[in-house]
């Protein structure tokens, strides 16, 4: 279960280890007349895992934080908590402490049954003087028992009774992590609250949390909760070297349902997994996609009432995308991250509802050299003359593009008049949130949020969910226009779906997805095993395009190129299959709000189109 989303669990690098499982000679001589004797037989047999690196903080030992206080009285020492921490992160891990009253970021209070005005606010636990206030207090300590292999730190003074904060505070922390080489035995700290309580308290029982964070490594810190803004839906970075900027889009009164905005934010050495209600994941129910349809009552988000803030979710990278063989290991559901060597990009990854894992992101890959053997290698396989995945300096045609190392588009479309130069630091832009033709460092992306709403509700949101965009040349790694072959440029041990018009049921992996996985067996009403069926219309092709914009599918309104141009960003998707439909069209899944062709669109070659790779489950 390593590397998959767990809010209590994040992973981020690996190491990788080559064990000999078993060499040994087998068979027999047998003397023949020449008396020379057959070579004997040897077999090697080599085992490769990845261990990824992996922290978890959990709590054992607890000793229920309960206790009756007299009027007028000082008790310390209210139960104990052991928080428990296994890491093998050598770059150490920190541990942050937050007031959580009532699920509450921030609120460090002892609520009162009878109003707030009697709740217990927090302080150092001791009368205050000749106001007599009643207060609580928190304090860590390190465990000797068990003895810890790598001991914690306190910080900020929390080793003696302190106020509890209210916003997140590092309480403890090491610097430097575990020996890789050897077997963590856990690192140990115990939370304990003192309180006071007044002599003019009134009788109840009052009740208060703190949260504990662990983040790796130890110069990471968490994530915070924004302030919502009414009447609107805002979107957030969450967390630290986040680049890219969005701001909000506006809820009229009127509204009972929106579609969300694709993703703007990129983060090194994560995978974008959608959008998430809290900063912090603990809501298990309130994920989005990048581009979902959600509903809701009229009103609910305008007013007096607050707004909707979405932050991204972010996972960290559990290991490398090529030869990954941990799709069997996941639940349905269950969404890891994964690095492609080729470029360092890292992807969230789900096993959706078909059984077989998919990216769910759309692939970023820029320029890479395919007469590498290194890249070869890295990739699914490249066919010989495929001198390159891109050249945008090459005037567009659309009768050689498809066919020619010119087969990767810029994210605004642009050609040989708006983007120059030979450095790939400036070739497809898919960070430019301005949405204009001029190439753009992708170092000089903004790092601070833009909140002009017109801006950011519009096309001009989305560059990072989009992707950027393929012939079918480029993504087959085919540059023979007729042949439909295993090769693509998906990462090694990952292919691109399958599609078709024949045999759809057994053959399309698109199919398999959307009509057994998403629609539970039901096909389109138009099905007939002599036509292209699809869905289409609102009671039908709807909920289907609903279902594959959802959370953990994230299929994203990403348009297509045609002519150098970007068209339908924002108002369909079309996504390229492995299989070719004759020597100028092939397949794809196409869908908007209202249709969808499961994996039997016939597109032509010389668009620019996005792409999903797949990993089989076995």
């Amino acid at each position: 279960m390593e590397g998959q989303y767990n809010k209590n669990m994040s992973v981020n690098k690996s190491f990788v280890f080559s064990a000999v499982l078993m060499s040994l000679t087998v068979g027999s001589s047998l003397i023949l007349s020449s008396s020379r004797a057959l070579a004997d037989d040897s077999v090697v047999d080599v085992v490769r895992i990845t261990v990824p690196v992996s922290c978890s903080l959990t709590s054992t030992g607890n000793t229920s934080h309960t206790s009756s206080i007299n009027n007028g009285t000082y008790v310390s020492d209210i139960g104990t908590t052991y928080l428990e921490v296994y890491c093998n992160d050598e770059d150490g891990f920190s541990i942050y402490a937050v007031g959580y009253t009532d699920n509450e970021y921030g609120k460090t209070v002892l609520t009162s049954p009878l109003g707030s005005s009697n709740d217990i606010v927090t302080g150092t636990a001791t009368a205050a003087g000749s106001t007599d206030v009643s207060n609580w207090a928190m304090k860590l300590t390190t465990t000797t028992s068990p003895t810890p292999e790598f001991p914690i730190s306190i910080e900020n003074s929390f080793d003696n009774y302190h106020v509890v904060p209210a916003t997140y505070t590092l309480v403890a922390t090491r610097a430097s992590g575990t020996d890789v080489g050897q077997s963590a035995v856990g690192s140990y700290l115990t939370s304990t609250y003192a309180v006071y309580v007044s002599k003019r308290q009134p009788s109840a029982t009052y009740t208060g949390k703190v949260k504990y964070t662990l983040v790796h490594p130890a110069t990471e810190v968490p994530a915070h909760p924004e302030t919502t803004q009414a009447g609107k839906i805002c979107y957030y970075a969450n967390g630290p070297n986040v680049l890219g900027s969005m701001g909000c889009q506006n809820v009229s009164t009127s509204a009972t349902n929106a579609t969300l905005l694709a993703s703007n934010f990129s983060r090194e050495g994560y995978g974008f997994a959608g959008w998430s209600t809290t900063f912090d994941y603990s809501d298990s129910e309130g994920f989005y996609g990048p581009q979902e349809y959600i509903t809701f009552t009229a009103g609910t988000y305008t007013g007096s009432n607050p707004g909707l803030s979405l932050y991204a979710h972010w996972i960290k990278s559990a290991g490398s995308l090529q030869d990954w063989s941990g799709c069997s290991t996941l639940q349905t559901g269950a969404i890891t991250a994964l690095t492609d060597q080729r470029d360092n990009e890292t992807y969230a990854v789900a096993k959706l509802a078909d059984g077989n894992c998919w990216m769910i992101e759309n692939m970023r890959l820029e320029n890479t050299d395919t007469t590498s053997a290194t890249n070869i290698a890295l990739a699914q396989g490249y066919e010989t003359g495929f001198t390159g995945l891109a050249n945008p300096e090459a005037p567009w045609s659309a009768d050689t593009t498809y066919t020619t190392a010119n087969s990767l588009y810029s994210i605004d479309g642009s050609t040989a008049n708006t983007i120059s130069g030979n450095d790939p630091a400036y070739r497809f832009p898919r960070y430019n949130n301005v949405n204009t033709p001029t190439a753009l460092n992708v170092s000089d992306r903004p790092s601070t949020p833009n909140t002009n709403d017109a801006t950011n509700s519009t096309s001009n949101a989305g560059m990072y969910s989009y992707g950027n965009y393929y012939t079918w040349a480029a993504a087959a790694a085919n540059t023979t226009s007729t042949s439909s072959n295993v090769k693509s440029i998906c990462p090694k041990g990952w292919s691109l779906p399958r599609g078709g018009n024949k045999s759809r049921e057994n053959t399309s992996d698109f199919w398999k997805l959307i009509v057994t996985g998403l629609n539970n067996g039901t096909k389109p009403a138009n099905y007939d095993s002599s036509t292209v069926p699809y869905y289409t219309g609102s009671t039908e092709g709807t909920p289907v395009s609903n279902a594959l914009r959802a959370y953990p599918n994230n299929f994203v309104y990403s348009g297509l190129i045609s002519g150098g141009s970007v068209n339908d960003r924002g108002s369909y998707g079309l996504y390229w299959s492995s299989t070719t439909n004759g020597s100028s069209f092939a397949y794809g899944l196409y869908f908007l709000s209202y249709v969808v062709r499961p994996g039997n669109n016939s597109n032509s070659k010389a668009h620019g189109c996005s792409i999903r790779c797949i990993a089989p489950s076995v």
